[in-house]
């Protein structure tokens, strides 16, 4: 997608804040502080955090533990109704998403992308950053997806959600406008996790089943 139509989709809407990132920090270093990237199979998963009395369900990541278990699926009874997790893969990581529906996978992964780079939890629901996103399948609507909401962090204003809110998800034409709440990425505030480089396609699904939907998507580290 081209940078001229990038800038005329987006609407940053905040109020004042300290301490945005020079553009030496456009991006985390790659210091690995968060989970932990040991290669494993894909199979294996970290397990999902508990959210205890956290209200906000897009705070749902991966618990910072060497302890390796296999993923949640859709017959696991103790799954949550929608969150993610990450699944080591080689050099890169994965991360696998679901939901009831496909709203609330594609929110969910992309969640998920922004906790591989810092604690969500040290994230603040002051600013909204509204961006539009679209395909000529549904892979494809995936993957600009989390690749706008990845620009958006790389470039000012370094924009990080700790939610994301699919406002219209058109699954014919393929065609996404969301919203995120959170805030600019500050040093002094958030943690340093693993930087995303890139989104891919390779091993993308998006699986459909009776419960709802589960999405696997490698992102390059």
């Amino acid at each position: 997608m081209e940078e001229e139509v990038r800038s005329e989709k987006r609407r940053f809407e905040t109020s004042e804040s300290d301490g945005t990132p020079s553009n030496e920090a456009k991006k985390p270093n790659t210091t690995n502080t968060l989970p932990p990237t040991n290669p494993t199979s894909v199979e294996e998963c970290t397990p999902p955090v508990e959210i205890a009395d956290n209200e906000n369900p897009a705070l749902r990541r991966a618990l910072e533990s060497d302890d390796q278990l296999p993923h949640t699926g859709p017959e696991d009874p103790d799954r949550l109704p929608r969150g993610y997790e990450y699944c080591d893969h080689t050099a890169d990581i994965q991360v696998h998403s679901w939901g009831s529906n496909l709203k609330e996978a594609f929110e969910e992964c992309c969640v998920g992308m922004f906790g591989y780079m810092t604690d969500l939890r040290t994230v603040e629901s002051k600013d909204t950053f509204s961006l539009e996103a679209e395909g000529q399948d549904l892979e494809s609507l995936l993957f600009h997806f989390l690749d706008e909401w990845l620009y958006a962090f790389c470039v000012e204003p370094f924009f990080t959600p700790n939610e994301i809110n699919i406002l219209e998800f058109d699954d014919v034409n393929f065609k996404i406008k969301c919203e995120g709440y959170g805030e600019p990425f500050d040093l002094q505030k958030h943690p340093q996790g693993t930087e995303v480089k890139a989104i891919t396609y390779s091993a993308m699904q998006i699986k459909k089943h009776d419960k709802g939907y589960d999405i696997y998507v490698i992102v390059d580290i």
